[in-house]
Parts: structure tokens; sequence; C-alpha cells
């Protein structure tokens, strides 16, 4: 019994180290997010800035293509299987990522090139993209070290790699912004970031190998890689889709400098979404997912709503009071016009922590298709209000969109809670 006690103690006390140094990664993140955008706002001004931010946009929608072997997939995989087998796990979920990964980036750049060259993609736009497009090559398929570390309880080497990396990269902007490099430059500095990942994550991983990766592949392993988290992914593509929905539509309504205006106060909105919701979501596998009294279950899942939508609103009043103060200070002069839109915004942390919250009982219960269906409503959801509010309304026709897109999405995961907890 002792021995056993002292086992639980050292995972408790694994975890919350592992907490803490994801709190500091995701902290730094966000910090460096803000400052690197403030410092390119007022470099590149509200239309540059908006097809940076449209670049930026574009790339968050490639990337969940290569999302094709998750960490839902591949964490149990490796702990369940026995200690051996990790290099054939990781040789063949590194085989199919970076396979995915390389297709998706030539197939950018192949679609950039004849885009801008017959005038239909802006150049500047796809000379960030050019760059932006080569983290594909690298985040993914080495993220499966990020995996096996997940595994063990043990992310710090990779979350110190990820802070370094964060930090020198906000230097490099700075000096390219003192240089003043052209625009078209900066996405290479995010390639850049996350080679430098991707190499301390070998470095540190051949290091407790014995010097050598010692991967391979195996194909029946490949296979069932491709096939076991398709309906996820397509998931993940749909969600991602609808988070970004508002500035790919945007785009093709208002001018670039509008488009960036806009783009500042939802990067800012979304930091602050983010930043919330780890308090939240960290409680969630104590709280939902290790818990298996239905009773229970649903008490907590009350209890952390009600935490959640009081976090939220409470959060909302501050920055909607603060707006127009933090938005000058962050962006600068020729960003009045992101205030009353981030003032606004806030308003969709709501709704968005409630889904947050709401969607841990489905990913509980592995419910995949409620997954695939939900954000397939969201996206079809927000197309339709978009479509209509974004000519009348501009920024604000897009929000009304988001806000659309949530509620579908709350009302789908409340369904499937009051079918799964209260039926039962």
């Amino acid at each position: 019994m002792p021995k056993v006690g002292r086992k639980i103690s050292e995972d408790v006390s694994r975890a919350i180290g592992n907490l803490i140094w994801l709190g500091c990664e995701r902290l730094t993140q966000i910090g460096v997010a803000i400052v690197i955008s403030g410092m390119l706002a007022r470099y590149f001004g509200p239309d540059v800035f908006g097809k940076w931010q449209y670049a930026n946009t574009l790339l968050l929608v490639l990337v969940p293509v290569t999302w094709v072997c998750g960490n839902e997939i591949l964490v149990p995989t490796i702990v369940h299987e026995p200690p051996e087998r990790l290099g054939t796990i990781l040789g063949s979920a590194f085989a199919l990522r970076f396979g995915i990964s390389l297709a998706m980036m030539l197939l950018t750049w192949v679609v950039l090139g004849a885009g801008a060259g017959m005038g239909r993609i802006d150049a500047t736009v796809a000379a960030m993209l050019g760059g932006l497009a080569m983290t594909m090559l690298f985040r993914e398929p080495f993220g499966v070290i990020g995996s096996w570390l997940q595994s063990r309880t043990h992310s710090k080497p990779a979350l110190l790699a990820a802070i370094a990396a964060a930090i020198a990269k906000m230097l490099l902007v700075w000096l390219c912004v003192r240089a003043a490099i052209a625009a078209g430059w900066y996405g290479w500095l995010w390639a850049l970031e996350a080679a430098a990942i991707a190499a301390a994550l070998v470095v540190y991983y051949a290091k407790q190998h014995g010097g050598r990766l010692g991967w391979h592949i195996e194909s029946a392993l490949f296979r069932r890689f491709v096939s076991a988290g398709s309906i996820f992914w397509i998931g993940l593509i749909c969600m991602y889709l609808f988070l970004k929905l508002d500035r790919l539509m945007l785009e093709r309504v208002v001018s670039y400098a509008d488009l960036g205006r806009y783009s500042a106060a939802q990067q800012l909105n979304e930091n602050w979404i983010t930043l919330a919701l780890m308090l939240s979501q960290t409680l969630g596998p104590a709280f939902v997912y290790r818990v298996h009294d239905t009773a229970k279950l649903l008490r907590n899942m009350v209890r952390l709503l009600a935490m959640t939508a009081a976090l939220m609103i409470g959060g909302a009043i501050v920055l909607d009071a603060l707006g127009g103060f933090i938005i000058r200070l962050v962006f600068g002069p020729g960003f009045e016009g992101a205030i009353d839109i981030f003032r606004w915004a806030v308003w969709l942390s709501l709704p968005a922590g409630i889904e947050a919250i709401a969607n841990l009982v489905v990913l509980k219960y592995q419910a995949r298709y409620v997954l695939l269906v939900k954000w397939l409503l969201a996206l079809a959801a927000a197309f339709v209000v978009n479509l209509v509010a974004i000519p009348r309304f501009g920024g604000h026709g897009a929000l009304m969109g988001l806000a659309a897109g949530y509620l579908v999405a709350i009302a789908v995961d409340l369904y499937y809670i009051r079918f799964r907890l209260i039926r039962s």
C-alpha cells in the first residue's frame, strides 16, 4: 500500500509540474504574440498588417489537414504498447505526418505561385504565406516527440524549447523591423522558429536513446493511424475553418486595412479566450474524464459551466471598459476602428468558454460523430449568417456569424449531455 501511495503521489507531482510548465509556455506565447503583433502593426500599417493577418488565417485553415494522426490516437498507443515498440510507433506516425505535411506545403507553394502569377492572389500575401507554409514541415511531423513526452507526463523539454524559440523569434522580429526588412520575408521567421523547436526535440530524444532515433515504419500500424483518427481529423478541420471563416469571408468584402483592424481586435480577443480557458480546461481531467458516476459528473459539469460563465463575464466587462486603452497601447495609431470591434468581440468569450467546457463530455465518451456534426452545423450557420451580415455590417457582421456558430455548437453539446447524462 505505501508503494501505491508513493506512485500516486509521484504521478500527481509530475502532473502538477507539467501543468505549471504548460501555463508558463502559454503565457509566454500569448505575451510574445501580443508584442509581435504590436510591432508589426506599427511597422506595416493597417493595410499590410491586414495582409499579414490574412496570410496567417490561410495558414491556420491549412494546418489542420496535417493532423491526420493526432495526440488522441498517438498518446494512448504509446502508453499501451510495449516500450520496445516505441521506435516503430513514432516512425510510422512521423512518416504519415511528414508525408501529409510535405504534400500540403508543396501544394500551397504551387497554388501561391500560380495565383500570384495570374494576379488572383496578392503578391505580398503570397510571399508571407510561402514562408509560413514551411512551418507545416516541422511542427506536426516532429511533434511525435512531443506526444512521447506527453505520454510520460514530462512535457517540460518541449515547452522549454517552445519558450526559448518564441523569445528568440520576438527578438528577430524586432531586429527585422529596425532593419526595415520587406514584409514578405517575415513568414520565414516563423519557419525558422518551427525548425529550431524540431531540432531541439530531435536532439533531446536522441540523447535519451543512446544517440540515435531508432525509428521504423510498420505498414499495418501506418494504415491503422490513417483510419483511426479520420473522423476526429475532419471534425477538427471543420472547427478551425469555422474559427477563421470570419476573416476569410471579410477579405472578399472589405479592404485589407479594415481586415487588419478587425484581425487586430480578434487576435487580442482570442488570446484572452485562450488565457481564460486554461484555468477551466485544466480541471477537465480531474472533474470530467476520471468521473464515472453519472450524477456526480452532471453536478461537476454544472459547476464548471457556472464557473466558466462567471469568469468570462467578469473578464469581458473589464476588457469592454478598457478596450480603447488596450488597442491604442498595443497597436498604436491607425487602429482606432478596431476598438468597437474589440469591445463587442470580448463578449464572444462567454459562448466560447461554455462550448469548450460542454465539449469535455463529448471528448470523454469519444463521440467523434457528434464532434463532426457539431462543427459542420456551426460552420454552416456561420457561413449563412456571414453571407447576409458581412455585406451589411462589415466586421460586426462577422462577429454575428461567430456568435451564431457558437450557439449552434453549444446546442449540440447540451443535447448530447442531456442524452448521455440525464436520460441515463
